[in-house]
């Protein structure tokens, strides 16, 4: 038997996420969530959101640990999760929502690019996009401990680190999403949502 994987991050930030969703994504169908890590988001808010289908995605790596928690819940909201490399083929399939938490910072900078690119081929003209995580200002770190956070990063991976609002802003305009609204919350995180442009 798989012993589920386990974050406490995804634990402590599910319920201030869910908060904001329930009203950003309240008349979406199908939401794409990138980078679904141990899953544990996915059942939670995909139970909080039974009017939202919510397909789970990552590398091939954590596909089993996503699927222990799936089956688990037995939800009729989660599909199988789909695996996905942001650098290489996207389903094709579309979404009027997209969900990432803490995953620009461990991407490296060309993957983010890519999958900001890609957003465009897998969404619907009025498609919504929320990111969650922690985001320089002006190429200043917001606290101390997002300082000491992407320290942490770079010493293991050199590609990782903590990603500049305006930087990510301009790859979500470039790919058709203008930002809404940019919220703070807690631990010196932030949640960002934008909406595609209707051409």
């Amino acid at each position: 038997m798989n012993v589920k994987p386990y974050s406490a991050a995804s634990a402590r930030n599910r319920e201030p996420i869910l908060e904001q969703l329930r009203t950003f994504f309240a008349d979406r169908r199908r939401v794409l969530e990138i980078g679904s890590g141990t899953g544990q988001h996915a059942v939670y808010f995909a139970a909080a959101l039974p009017g939202l289908v919510w397909q789970t995605s990552d590398r091939a790596e954590n596909l089993d640990g996503i699927r222990s928690w799936l089956h688990e819940a037995a939800l009729p909201n989660t599909p199988d999760p789909i695996e996905l490399d942001v650098t290489a083929t996207w389903p094709d399939v579309r979404f009027d929502a997209v969900f990432s938490a803490n995953t620009l910072h461990i991407m490296a900078w060309p993957e983010v690019q890519a999958m900001f690119a890609a957003l465009r081929h897998v969404t619907m003209a009025d498609a919504r996009l929320a990111i969650y995580g922690p985001f320089n200002q002006d190429g200043r770190f917001s606290s101390d401990s997002n300082a000491a956070f992407d320290a942490s990063l770079k010493s293991r991976v050199a590609h990782m680190g903590i990603r500049d609002a305006a930087d990510v802003d301009a790859l979500a305009a470039a790919a058709g999403f203008d930002l809404l609204d940019d919220i703070a919350m807690p631990a010196n995180n932030r949640l960002r949502l934008w909406q595609r442009r209707i051409a």
